[in-house]
């Protein structure tokens, strides 16, 4: 399977801004990687626990 990146928008209140660019700095990566990062790990975790269910199969077109 290809995995292709994608890219959103995300809008953060200044207080997790300023959280997050110490967080990224202290670690010596980019904001934006540590945010994807992080998204990650939410979406993994909330999948694990049931909080997102698992996607349904698409019908195959007759193949």
């Amino acid at each position: 399977m290809l995995v292709v990146s994608k890219r959103i928008h995300v809008t953060i209140p200044d207080y997790i801004y300023e959280t997050l660019e110490q967080w990224a700095d202290n670690q010596g990566r980019p904001r934006a990687s540590l945010a994807a990062f992080l998204i990650e790990v939410a979406v993994l975790e909330a999948q694990k626990t049931g909080q997102i269910p698992p996607k349904r199969e698409k019908p195959d077109k007759g193949r």
